[in-house]
Parts: structure tokens; sequence; C-alpha cells
């Protein structure tokens, strides 16, 4: 089935919030029973199934590309378009273009314009016109071809001829051969590249129904009464190249183009390594330098004066330094200092607030956090186990979870945005799912 190369580049998940019907797992074991070169996901206005998608691929050893389907204005209209992050550098401009789109609109209704887009691209993205929704083929239908043409030069005016790419897809519909025929001839015309894709919404035929239902549920209609407005058929699945090619035989290289545009695009998220920003420190230290004075602080407050030689004492206060030095070195060699002061601060604002907050978890097996005030267990005297908590072997900054009253938990919040910047700070949403 994997005889004819073929990467899918528009591709949404059940995390593009009642349009996809799949999880990004499915979509996974779907493309590798495929043979695809790769797979791309493109949520709808966001990353937010990219990280499940990912772990899912590497277990598997499908080659991932990242990106996402963005609603946005394009001149006077608007419509969408799909960017594909060419690299990791791409996936970084990416996710702060959709952070400022986030926070220039509301809850749902973020704010992307093609000029501003533009500005985070730096020639590290494709372009891609969109499926149905897309603001070409929108303009195609509503208004025609010079319209539609005129909307792919505005994309090429921002983003460049060799970053915009025309998008063909084929669900069966009668009208489908027309439609891709004239996006093929503006693509012709405007000297850019054409590609196939199917604007997935699922991983399988048999999960139609499911969308169906979901379709019925975003417009809060009964399936009988949405029929007549859904695809006839189920369309927007995963295909093969083999199937790809047979359906666009009339676009020679469609296909292959996808294929090596996802091979060339394609990476490892482990690749993209977020970077605190820096934290403040006084008197021109830096943040290990930082950490050691305010651990030094909070040791000798919870075990009293660090011993003179301490290597045969078996004290509780000895075992202690001991411990404490091992891991602040261990927190050095790993660069987290600015990690644990940025969790430091959060509890000292608490304090000095009187509102109550309680570090708890895998922190607690730490004299450090102990130290800083962040935990309240003494994790020497009970023997606990630091590398539970922060080894060589882990992969990313250790666990600090800390519980903050619900009361005043917003002061805290605020203070936080108010500390590092809306754009340096993000709350965490949990998708939560219930199961027998």
């Amino acid at each position: 089935m994997g005889d004819v190369p073929y990467a899918e580049l528009h591709c949404r998940s059940n995390f593009s919030f009642l349009q996809g019907a799949s999880h990004p797992e499915q979509l996974v074991e779907q493309a590798v029973t495929l043979g695809l070169q790769s797979l791309a996901l493109t949520d709808r206005n966001g990353l937010y199934g990219i990280v499940r998608f990912a772990q899912a691929a590497r277990a598997l050893k499908l080659p991932t590309v990242f990106g996402a389907e963005l609603q946005c204005s394009v001149g006077e209209a608007v419509g969408d378009i799909v960017v594909i992050a060419r690299n990791p550098r791409g996936y970084a401009h990416l996710s702060s273009a959709i952070s400022a789109g986030q926070l220039a609109g509301s809850k749902d209704r973020p704010v992307f314009g093609i000029e501003h887009l533009a500005e985070f691209s730096l020639g590290d993205w494709w372009v891609l016109t969109g499926g149905k929704s897309g603001v070409v083929s929108r303009a195609l239908y509503a208004q025609g071809p010079a319209t539609a043409q005129r909307r792919v030069q505005q994309l090429v005016s921002v983003f460049g001829k060799d970053s915009v790419v025309m998008e063909l897809w084929d669900h069966g519909d009668p009208l489908d051969s027309v439609r891709n025929d004239e996006l093929a001839r503006l693509a012709h015309r405007s000297d850019i590249a054409c590609i196939a894709t199917n604007d997935v919404l699922y991983a399988t035929p048999a999960q139609h129904k499911l969308a169906t239902a979901v379709a019925a549920v975003r417009e809060r209609s009964s399936l009988d009464d949405i029929d007549p407005r859904l695809p006839p058929a189920a369309t927007a699945y995963l295909r093969s190249g083999a199937e790809q090619n047979r359906r666009f035989v009339r676009y020679p290289g469609v296909v292959q183009q996808a294929a090596e545009m996802g091979v060339h695009a394609a990476f490892d998220l482990r690749l993209v390594a977020p970077q605190l920003p820096p934290f403040p420190c006084p008197d021109g230290l830096d943040e290990i330098a930082y950490l050691r004075v305010l651990v030094e602080a909070g040791a000798t407050r919870r075990y009293g004066i660090r011993p003179r030689d301490s290597a045969e004492d078996l004290s509780l206060r000895a075992r202690a330094w001991r411990v404490i030095d091992h891991e602040l070195e261990m927190i050095e060699l790993l660069g987290f200092a600015g990690y644990f002061s940025v969790v430091w601060d959060i509890v000292q604002i608490s304090a000095r607030s009187n509102i109550y907050c309680q570090g708890r978890g895998s922190a607690a097996n730490s004299a450090v956090c102990y130290s800083l005030d962040i935990t309240k267990a003494d994790a020497v005297s009970l023997g606990l186990l630091f590398e539970r908590f922060l080894s060589p072997e882990r992969d990313g900054p250790p666990d600090i979870d800390i519980d903050i009253e619900s009361g005043r938990r917003e002061e805290v919040i605020q203070y936080v945005y108010q500390r590092h910047g809306r754009h340096h700070a993000a709350q965490v949403a949990n998708v939560i799912t219930y199961r027998a």
C-alpha cells in the first residue's frame, strides 16, 4: 500500500473540537498502515494535539510534520490557510504567532491577519491555500476566478512565492474536478506549487458516522436536520499514496510534491526545547549562584549551620548538607537553577501575602525544595530518594506541583503574569475523559 510515496499535510484530530473525529493516535496508526512517508497534524487555530501525536508517531517510527489550520483575514476577506512548519524554528515561530493571535482575540475567536502572520514566518513555513473553507476556494465559489486570483496574489505578496502552495483535494463531489482544474490554473498563473491533500477529518471511513454526529453537535442540530448539509459519503479519511495517485491522475506531480514536502518538513518534537526566560538575579549573580545563596539561607534555618568537616559526620545536619550539595550539583549540571528560582518566587509571594500554598508530589524528595520552603517534608530525615524527582535520565525539567488555596489563587496567577509578562506565562487546560 506504500508503493506510491505520499504525505498527508492537511489533517485535523479531535483536538479540533467538534470538527475532527479521530484521536491523534488513531490517525498515526492508520498512516503507518497506509505506508505514508509522513503525516502532518494541522488542528484548527492551535497546536493542541501535537504532543500525543508526536508520542504515538515516535513509538511507531512515523515521521511527523507540525502545523495548524488558521482562520485569518486576507484583505477584506476571511478564510482558512494551513501553515506547515518546515523545521523546529518554524514550529517555534508558529507557536508564537498562534499565541499572539489568541491574545489579540477572545475565547474561540483568535485574530489572525496574513500581514501579522508573515512577521513570524521568516521563510520557515509553507502556507497552503486550504480546503473547502480556504480563503482561495471560498473566493472562487463566491466571487469567481478573478477574486480567487487576487487572494493568491495577496498570499504571495506577504509570504513569498516559494512559500505559498495551492492545495487540491477530492472528496468525490461532482464539482471537485471543476474546482481543482481552476485552482491548478490559478497556481500556474501565479507560478506556485500544487499539492494533493485530502482535507482529513477522520482516520478511516468507518469513523464517518462519528464525524456526522460531531457536526450535528457543532451546529446544535439533529442528525436529520443537518443531513442535507453534510457530505454524502465517507470521503475525508486518510488515503494511501496509491489511492491519491488514482484520484489526481489528471494533475501530474501533485502527490509526489506532497510526499517531498512531507519528508523535508518532518522532525521529532523533542528537537523543540523551550527555555524559561532568564530569572532576574540581584548583585550581578547568575542563576545557579543566586540559587545557592537562597538554599544556603534556607538550609541553615532548617538544619543549622554547615559543619566545617562533614565527610565522616553521621548527624542529620551533616547528612543534610551533603545531600543539598549533591542536589545543587545535579541542578547546575542539568541547567534548572532558573526553574527552581521561579517556583521559589511563587512560594515567596504567597507567603508574604499570607496565601496558603503547599508543594506536593515527587518534589518532596528534594532537600533543596524543603530548604526553599517549596515543600514541608524533610527529605533527609525521611530518607527520600532525590533521583525519583530529578536525575540525568529524566527527560525535561522536574515536576514541581504547588497547591494554592482556591479563594486567593487568582492573586498568585496575576502576580506571575506581572512578573514574567503575558507572553512568557500560560495556563494549561486538561482534556478530561471518562472511561469505564
